[in-house]
């Protein structure tokens, strides 16, 4: 049986929901900007909406690529988004040090795709008692993330969501095999579809991950019909300003044709 998992006035398991924000914490301009452009479009197509934002992308490919502003100052921009726009947030952590002062401010951890197999990382996050987002490895099978899930579990937290965000495919590319979603909800479990990470290219771009965002609206319509919980989306005022995962973020007006699609399957 499926849980329903309530974060704020949104529940996970009851409509579809969206998870969507920035790759990467640039400015505060750009995070309010972006932040109340999706609670417009959202509340206007009536879908629920998680805010997400990273404040330190610490799995960047080459040493040279942004980052962003640091803990301190990302969880400060964070802070008033909420408060602002009154948006529930998801917020990665990459290592046990960080959890304690993310707790603080996020409604929802979440555990990137590179350390989704961090037995340490997983279980202090769940210690928090807050729901939990974890991120389905490139080269995880969806069959394995029972097991990763169980160790959330483990500590008493049952607010787990899952998440599919493609599997490594030779080198740079990822596919995305649309079995898996079912696989992962057969947990009980509510499963997320990251349409702008599954378009990604990984290193594509010469030292930095290239993408394909042409796919994002096709596969996001995909994982709709196999009866997914929630898509997840990175947006960037300007794409190809973007400083992180310019070539799969998606601009405001390609968001809204997202909403518009979605607001027809709630």
């Amino acid at each position: 049986m499926k849980k329903n998992i309530k974060i704020g006035k949104v529940v996970f398991g009851r409509k579809l929901v969206m998870i969507a924000g920035v790759c990467s914490i640039e400015n505060e301009n750009q995070v309010l900007k972006t932040a109340s452009f999706l609670k417009q479009t959202c509340a206007k197509h009536d879908i629920p909406l998680i805010f997400k934002a990273s404040f330190d992308k610490a799995n960047r490919l080459s040493i040279k690529s942004y980052r962003g502003p640091g803990i301190k100052k990302g969880l400060e921009i964070i802070s008033k988004v909420k408060k602002k726009l009154n948006l529930p947030a998801l917020v990665d952590v990459h290592c046990v040090t960080q959890i304690n002062e993310v707790k603080k401010v996020a409604d929802i951890i979440q555990i990137p795709a590179f350390l989704s197999r961090q037995t340490d990382l997983i279980v202090e996050a769940a210690k928090t008692n807050l729901p939990i987002n974890i991120k389905k490895g490139q080269f995880l099978s969806p069959y394995d993330m029972k097991y990763i899930a169980e160790k959330a579990v483990s500590t008493g937290n049952k607010k787990i969501i899952l998440t599919e965000r493609g599997t490594s495919f030779g080198y740079g590319n990822l596919v995305v095999d649309f079995r898996s979603i079912l696989i992962m909800r057969k947990t009980g479990f509510p499963v997320v579809f990251d349409a702008t990470h599954s378009v990604q290219l990984p290193g594509g771009g010469g030292g930095k991950t290239a993408g394909q965002r042409e796919f994002v609206l096709p596969l996001a319509k995909a994982a709709v019909a196999v009866g997914v919980d929630g898509i997840f989306l990175e947006v960037h005022p300007r794409p190809e300003k973007a400083k992180s995962d310019s070539g799969s973020v998606l601009g405001f007006g390609q968001f809204k044709k997202i909403a518009e699609f979605l607001s027809t399957k709630i």
